[in-house]
């Protein structure tokens, strides 16, 4: 039993005195764009949440464009800047999954304060940028973009069913509609 015990106490010693080495952070890579440290940064500010009325005008200009393109099966979301939805609209012939992609790329678009395009394309970089999958809430999908009022945020709107650059010329056409 004395044996035993000493046994594992030694091995209890090794796996206290070894899981330093798995806490060293390794040395910068030069290569990373991750490792600049930029100079300034001046991300948009939020403003007044958008209302119901201006919502649905967003998204009236979207669905305009789907209509003028003939494109059937989108869903288009309007949140507020803290990405609560505040207005839907989806096609009768859109697939389930695109209902909660519409809001969900609303929903980053507000909060992270930039179009989830920006994401796609990082996330098409490499490596260097896995760790976007581990942010709360983002999708790296185009289709959600900012809606912005005097260079604030007031919400973002987000749309899926079609293929990602079709979602974001949708998107677009909302955005457009806000002016």
């Amino acid at each position: 039993m004395t044996r035993l015990t000493m046994m594992a106490g030694a091995f209890c010693v090794a796996l206290l005195t070894s899981t330093g080495a798995f806490a060293q952070v390794p040395p910068a890579e030069p290569g990373n764009p991750n490792e600049v440290v930029p100079e300034a940064m001046n991300p948009p500010a939020y403003g007044e949440p958008i209302n119901l009325a201006t919502a649905k005008k967003v998204a009236t200009a979207a669905a305009a464009e789907v209509a003028k393109r003939n494109w059937h099966g989108m869903c288009i979301a309007v949140v507020d800047p803290h990405g609560e939805l505040v207005y839907f609209e989806r096609d009768d012939n859109c697939q389930f999954a695109s209902v909660s992609i519409s809001v969900h790329k609303a929903r980053a678009a507000a909060r992270y304060r930039r179009p989830t395009l920006v994401f796609e394309r990082l996330r098409a970089k490499g490596f260097n940028f896995a760790y976007l999958t581990t942010l709360d809430e983002v999708i790296a999908s185009r289709g959600g973009n900012p809606l912005m009022v005097n260079g604030k945020i007031v919400g973002a709107i987000g749309v899926s069913g079609g293929a990602g650059a079709q979602d974001d010329v949708i998107s677009q056409a909302g955005v457009a509609g806000l002016k």
